[in-house]
Order: structure tokens, then C-alpha cells, then sequence
């Protein structure tokens, strides 16, 4: 039992099992505004399986690729893709049980989940090789959180309403915008090993400035999901307090480059988890 506690654990660092946080929330945002409110126990279910199923395959794939770069990196090299406790054929098994699950949960949901669930997975496996060619995988990993709340639309509704592509904007512009603040802690790793992030290519400055602006749109995308979505003032208070979080978290990261994981963490998983509970009492009462 100690030995399978242990495997389960490695997995666990593997994915960053807790980073979840950060697409759940919007799942759930947008089921109960496309449901009205509650969507059933057999929805959350399969709800919470496809996204945790999805996000394990993205970083699955992520680590599996990655081991060469990650063992070159000090902040990487203890990760357990790349310290031995979990092997190359462990990661793929990994990813292959969780490609067949999210394509099974998918089909349990609806027929356009299903047809949508490999163009799904090809997204989210493509951020580990953009990096190695394109500054825009900043980008292609915020799309790639981004698709959770259309997802979560299409489980419910069996369509993709334009308000879900708002939210989905601004998630995409979102986690794009904390994952080149996130890039700044590697820049110069990446610079002496050619790869093609933002940071290594423009600077800590210009980084810093960009983020800033993908935030601001992606506080922009939030208010027009409002609008779209005929939502009321505790929405509103949604896409406030998200702004007001955004800022603070541009305060630590120009205050002090060592305080990126507070910002990315502790930040960003309360303005995910706050926006949804507004949301919800938004629908609840009627804004």
C-alpha cells in the first residue's frame, strides 16, 4: 500500500494535480449560466472527470516531451518525469488511459462533446511543441484552458452560444497573460537553450507590459460575456473583483520577480474560484 501511495503521489507532481484550480471554475461558470442554475449530479460528474481527465493528458504530454529541456533546468529537474520515479512508459500508459477516458466521458455527455473531443485533445497536446518553435505558446496554453468553459456550455446545451466564447476569450487571454509572468522565472534558460518564449525574446519590460494588456483584454472578453450572457450586479462584481486581482498580481510580480508563485497560485485560484461563487449568486438571485 506504502508503494502504490508513493506511485500515486509522483503522479500527482507529475500533472501539479492542485493546478486545476485554475480551469474548473470556468467550467462550472458556464454550465450554470447556460443550465440557469443547477445542471444535475450526472453533469458535475462527467464534468468534473472530462477536466480532470483532459488536464492530465495536457500535462502528461507536457512532461513526457519535456524531459530533455526539464533536466537542464534547476527548477525542473527534480520533477518526477525526470528524476526516475515515474518512467517514459508509466507517462505514456498515463496519457493513453486518459485520452480513452475523456473520449468516453465525452460521449456520455452528448453527441457534440463527442465529436469534439479529439480536435480537444489535439489542442492540448500542441503547447509542449509550439514552444519549441513559436513565441505564441503562451497563447496556445491559454486557448487551451480557454476551451473548459465552451466545454462546459456544450455539456449542458449541446451547442456553443456566443456568450461561452466571451468567457472563453477571457480565460484564453487570462492564462496567457499569467504564463508570461510565469515564462519571466526561465528567461534566461530559455535564451541559452533557443527556446521561444516571450520573455527570452522580449525582455522582462516589454514581458511585463504585454501581460498587463492581455490581462486588460481579458478583463474586456469577462464584461462582454456579461452583457452576452444577460447577467446581473454580482457578475459584474465578478469581472470587478477579477480586475482588482489581476492588479495585485501585477503589483508582486513588478514589486518582486521572487513573488511569481504567489501571484500564480495564490491569485489566480482565488479570482477563479471567487468569479464563479458571484456568478452563482448571480443566476441564484437574478443579479
Amino acid at each position: 500500500m506504502d508503494a502504490i501511495r508513493r506511485k500515486l503521489a509522483d503522479f500527482s507532481e507529475l500533472v501539479m494535480f492542485q493546478h486545476s484550480v485554475f480551469s474548473l471554475p470556468f467550467i462550472f461558470v458556464a454550465m450554470v449560466v447556460a443550465a440557469g442554475g443547477w445542471f444535475g449530479w450526472r453533469l458535475l460528474v462527467l464534468g468534473v472527470l472530462a477536466a480532470v481527465s483532459a488536464r492530465n493528458f495536457a500535462m502528461g504530454v507536457n512532461r513526457y516531451l519535456d524531459r530533455d529541456i526539464d533536466a537542464l533546468n534547476p527548477r525542473t529537474r527534480t520533477r518526477p518525469s525526470v528524476d526516475g520515479r515515474v518512467s517514459g512508459g508509466q507517462m505514456l500508459a498515463f496519457i493513453l488511459l486518459n485520452v480513452a477516458a475523456f473520449i468516453l466521458v465525452a460521449w456520455a455527455i452528448n453527441d457534440l462533446a463527442f465529436k469534439l473531443s479529439v480536435p480537444i485533445l489535439l489542442v492540448l497536446g500542441a503547447y509542449t511543441l509550439f514552444k519549441r518553435f513559436s513565441s505564441l505558446a503562451h497563447v496556445v496554453l491559454g486557448f487551451s484552458l480557454g476551451l473548459a468553459p465552451i466545454a462546459g456550455a456544450v455539456a449542458v446545451l449541446g451547442a456553443i452560444p456566443a456568450w461561452s466564447l466571451a468567457l472563453a476569450a477571457g480565460v484564453t487571454f487570462w492564462v496567457a497573460g499569467f504564463d508570461l509572468l510565469y515564462s519571466l522565472q526561465d528567461m534566461e534558460f530559455d535564451r541559452r537553450h533557443g527556446l521561444h518564449s516571450i520573455p527570452a525574446k522580449l525582455g522582462a519590460d516589454n514581458t511585463l507590459r504585454l501581460a498587463a494588456l492581455f490581462h486588460l483584454v481579458a478583463v474586456g472578453f469577462w464584461a462582454l460575456f456579461v452583457v452576452l450572457a444577460h447577467l446581473g450586479g454580482f457578475a459584474w462584481g465578478a469581472v470587478a473583483f477579477a480586475a482588482g486581482m489581476l492588479g495585485y498580481e501585477h503589483y508582486l510580480v513588478h514589486k518582486d520577480f521572487t513573488q511569481i508563485d504567489r501571484a500564480f497560485f495564490t491569485v489566480n485560484g482565488y479570482l477563479g474560484f471567487v468569479f464563479f461563487a458571484l456568478v452563482i449568486l448571480d443566476v441564484a438571485i437574478g443579479g
